[in-house]
């Protein structure tokens, strides 16, 4: 369907989102611990830590994974962000289908 995509991404990135919160609360923060506290598996959680990592979002210590140069900078604009999204789904929305 159309929407799958959509769908999977939006599930992807929440993932990712919560891998983060927990490095930024509470790193550093190990793979293990982390798939604890998210109720992940740890193949997820690893998966996203590499994500994180390429965006510059944590990085990787010798005790876990702690916030990387470009966090501050992501939460600063987070709320800009997820604004931008809600706009573009109710210009979606606003196409309505009626039949």
């Amino acid at each position: 369907m159309l929407f799958d995509q959509i769908n999977r991404e939006l599930e992807l990135t929440e993932r990712h989102l919560l891998v983060l919160k927990k490095v930024i609360e509470k790193g550093p923060i190990g793979i293990l611990k982390l798939a604890e506290e998210t109720g992940m598996p740890t193949h997820k959680v690893r998966y996203s830590l590499r994500v994180l990592e390429q965006e510059h979002l944590i990085k990787p210590s010798s005790h876990g994974a702690t916030a990387g140069d470009l966090a501050e900078d992501f939460i600063g604009k987070f709320e800009d962000n997820i604004g931008n999204i809600l706009e573009k789904l109710t210009q979606i929305r606003q196409i309505g289908f009626k039949f």
